[in-house]
């Protein structure tokens, strides 16, 4: 964690609410990811490990990628029958074909599929084959982030660690990604993201709807969240302790806890904790942070798209 560190433990506390146990690791500063492995050598100890970057999101189940990543090198390890050795993987990286890999780190394959190369964001891309951000490494990797030198924006960058393992002859494995890929980090695709998990979402309402209220299609309701003569078309979440009264919440909205939505619409978007929406006619295609204060002065039939951070307020007239 690095300046974020109060709002990261904030939210994710001890792991407890997802069943495990989390340790915070600071980072003095954005030194690069090789450099958070380097910090986190004591941690980590020999065990092998999943670097994965919280920004992105994959369909695919994580537990199959690491599962033959872990049958590939008990395979590597045993006994051979053959006289054959193949040498354990070091590392294994994920890719995924995207249509303009200038954006991207790129991966280059030889002709029996084996990577020989990265390259970042290149202006002729080898492939079109981009690295996504997960990565399992074994304690090999550790040899490798003490041995590159920062890259010219002064980070250790992980893609010069595994060409560092490659470059020394280790073996690097792929998987070329099944499934979506989105990588949050802008609002586009945070709520094309946010679309994604709520058309897996199955109905449940754990907490009150009066009956001038109306549900349509899988909506959840959190225990202790009161809907008061709104509607709310589904997929959507409204969040533990959220009031909705007198309001429209359209499909694919995401509202979270101690939330309150008074007289407004609010469609393909997300709210985070403590957020009000009063009186603000219609709100789509937007984001709002924690603590955000949205009022409108004067009823206005139009929409409105927002990107706004936490404890931020804006009025709309």
């Amino acid at each position: 964690v690095g300046d974020t560190a109060a709002e990261v433990e904030a939210a994710v506390g001890d792991g407890s609410a997802w069943g495990f146990d989390v340790t915070y690791i600071p980072q003095d500063a954005p030194r690069g990811l090789a450099h958070c492995v380097l910090i986190a050598r004591d941690f980590l100890g020999d065990d092998d490990f999943v670097l994965y970057l919280g920004d992105n999101l994959l369909e695919q189940d994580l537990r199959s990628f690491v599962d033959r990543f872990e049958v590939a090198r008990a395979a590597a390890l045993a006994p051979p029958l053959t006289g054959a050795v193949e040498e354990p993987a070091a590392a294994q990286i994920l890719l995924m074909q995207v249509p303009d890999p200038h954006q991207f780190g790129v991966a280059e394959l030889d002709a029996a599929g084996r990577v020989v190369r990265l390259v970042e964001k290149p202006a002729d891309p080898p492939s079109d084959l981009a690295l996504v951000g997960v990565y399992l490494f074994d304690r090999t990797i550790h040899e490798a982030v003490a041995s590159i030198a920062p890259s010219a924006r002064g980070e250790l960058e992980i893609t010069d660690a595994i060409q560092w393992l490659i470059d020394h002859g280790h073996r690097v494995r792929t998987e070329v990604l099944e499934g979506w890929w989105i990588d949050t980090g802008k609002l586009t695709p945070l709520l094309e993201a946010n679309r994604l998990l709520l058309e897996k979402l199955e109905a449940r309402v754990d907490g009150d709807v009066d009956a001038d209220s109306r549900l349509d299609g899988r909506v959840v309701v959190e225990a202790g969240a009161r809907l008061v003569r709104s509607h709310v078309r589904g997929p959507a979440v409204i969040g533990e302790g959220t009031e909705i009264v007198d309001s429209f919440v359209g499909p694919f909205t995401a509202i979270g806890r101690r939330c309150r939505v008074e007289r407004s619409e609010v469609e393909h978007s997300v709210l985070l904790d403590d957020s009000a929406v009063l009186d603000a006619g219609r709100i789509e295609d937007s984001l709002l942070g924690h603590h955000v204060r949205v009022t409108r002065s004067e009823q206005r039939p139009r929409a409105t798209r927002l990107m706004v951070g936490d404890h931020s307020q804006v009025a709309l007239g």
